[in-house]
């Protein structure tokens, strides 16, 4: 994105805030992407909405500040937490061990598998192992022979992923050598390319594609593949911080267990994405 859109969420109560945030009497900014939906978008009149904002917008009143959100173009966005132009991420952001080494995380407040969008009509969507879940972590061997099975549909086609993602490097790792891998500023991008023939699939969050194929223009599309999750690809989506804001730390993972033990999360997900995301704890 080329613009900064600023979205104020309420200031709810007056009370101390959990982990001591509001006692600091700052303003929590949070960066998002703005373009990932539904987890987080530009809608009409340029406001930011999608589970994140309403996610970020219900942390907030639980952790008593005044937060705002603004957008930040993905592929700066961990730099710019590091320059402190704000003070955490909201955006879709899989917790990985890489990541750790820079930020630190609040969470998880969500866990989604991931798939390949395919055109109807494409050989591609007959993949085997569509409909099957597999943990990279905890059953590598099987997940791994999963996709090892998914290559073989794959071998010379062009399959495209969002840039400095956990698909880009999953796409590294497994798909190298079989597939060309085109990377891409935004998921906007890759969807564009795919519904224009330049691409023959996208691989990208379960959740980003059920938002896609909810276009008019998908209808003729398909999520298919084995749905993997953990090892390289993550322990869910949480909220970044600085290293070292522990305060910060502490009040969103207190208000994430809050929002998920009362069912506030599974609510959002099952609004946004049609499908329950809420981590087990």
């Amino acid at each position: 994105m080329n613009f900064i859109k600023t979205v104020s969420l309420a200031l709810l109560g007056s009370t101390l805030a959990i982990g001591g945030a509001a006692a600091q009497g700052k303003t929590v900014k949070i960066a998002t992407e703005g373009a990932y939906a539904p987890w987080n978008f530009t809608g009409a009149g340029g406001k930011l909405e999608g589970f994140e904002i309403d996610l970020a917008n219900d942390l907030c009143g639980r952790m008593k500040v005044t937060c705002e959100v603004v957008a930040q173009d993905w592929d700066g966005i961990i730099p710019a937490l590091n320059a402190k132009k704000y003070d955490a991420i909201m955006a879709g952001m899989s917790i990985t061990d890489d990541r750790k080494k820079v930020i630190d995380f609040a969470g998880p407040y969500a866990n989604s598998p991931n798939g390949f969008l395919v055109a109807k009509n494409s050989p591609l969507a007959k993949m085997p192992g569509t409909g099957e879940a597999y943990n990279l972590g905890t059953q590598k061997a099987a997940a791994e022979k999963a996709i090892e099975a998914s290559k073989a549909l794959l071998k010379g086609k062009t399959v495209g992923v969002q840039g400095s993602t956990i698909h880009s490097n999953f796409a590294d790792k497994y798909l190298k050598g079989t597939a060309e891998v085109r990377e891409y500023k935004s998921t906007e991008a890759h969807d564009l390319d795919l519904a224009a023939g330049r691409i023959d699939a996208v691989l990208a969050d379960a959740t980003a594609i059920i938002g896609t194929l909810e276009k008019p223009e998908f209808k003729d599309y398909a999520l298919v593949g084995p749905s993997i999750t953990g090892g390289m690809l993550g322990s869910g989506v949480g909220v970044g911080v600085r290293k070292g804001d522990q305060e910060l730390k502490k009040s969103f993972d207190e208000a994430i267990q809050a929002a998920i033990k009362d069912g506030t999360v599974k609510k959002l997900s099952l609004k946004w994405f049609k499908i329950d995301t809420t981590p087990s704890t």
